[in-house]
């Protein structure tokens, strides 16, 4: 899917809201552009609205899931820990600023903190969230080998010994839950390439320690 502003508009009209926060695509584009990021970008952006798109039956609120993967990383420093926080704020007062209803505001706040830990939800539109968000687990494997070397890069003021166990530890839980896709067709599909890339990705990380 095209991150354009006619997806932008579409979405609003979706929404009911009673303008179109057009400033506000024009931020969210800007900040997926800075310069510090290297895999939460564009990108990132265009995949996750993708997947989105071919899975929005699956969803209760379709207009408010594809507005959270719009915020999920608005705001994104890999030196900060609440970056959720201030993208659910963002996304919040964007809805309610816009004329939505505030329900929907709320549930779209609740959407984006959800990425903040990834946890297992009984709610379909946050488990599909999740899994869109983590989708690039699954992906063939070279665009996994490159969606490594873009976190890499966002975290290239680590030292490597404290970068390798930090992302070996991230990959192990991930890896370690009964499921990491919530719903049957993420799981159907990406499930097994997923577990494959973590475990090829822990071993690579093992080599490279001390």
């Amino acid at each position: 899917m095209n991150v354009g502003g006619d997806s932008w508009r579409r979405l609003w009209g979706e929404l009911g809201a009673g303008e179109i926060p057009g400033g506000v695509y024009n931020q969210l584009v800007a900040a997926c552009s800075e310069r510090h990021r290297h895999y939460h970008t564009l990108q990132h952006l265009r995949e996750c609205l993708a997947h989105f798109e071919a899975a929005a039956p699956l969803a209760r609120h379709p207009a408010e899931v594809e507005l959270a993967l719009w915020f999920h990383d608005a705001v994104y420093d890999p030196r900060r820990h609440d970056n959720e926080e201030l993208s659910a704020g963002w996304a919040q007062r964007t809805v309610v600023g816009a004329g939505c209803d505030a329900a929907i505001a709320g549930r779209v706040h609740a959407l984006v903190m959800a990425t903040k830990g990834h946890s297992a939800s009984d709610d379909p539109d946050t488990a599909l969230l999740l899994d869109v968000d983590l989708a690039i687990l699954g992906a063939a494997g070279a665009r996994f080998q490159e969606y490594e070397r873009q976190v890499r890069a966002e975290y290239a003021h680590v030292p490597d010994a404290e970068f390798h166990r930090g992302r070996a530890a991230v990959l192990a839980g991930f890896e370690a839950r009964p499921r990491i896709y919530l719903t049957a067709p993420f799981h159907d599909a990406l499930e097994a390439r997923a577990r494959a890339n973590l475990r090829q990705s822990q071993e690579r990380l093992k080599t490279l320690l001390p």
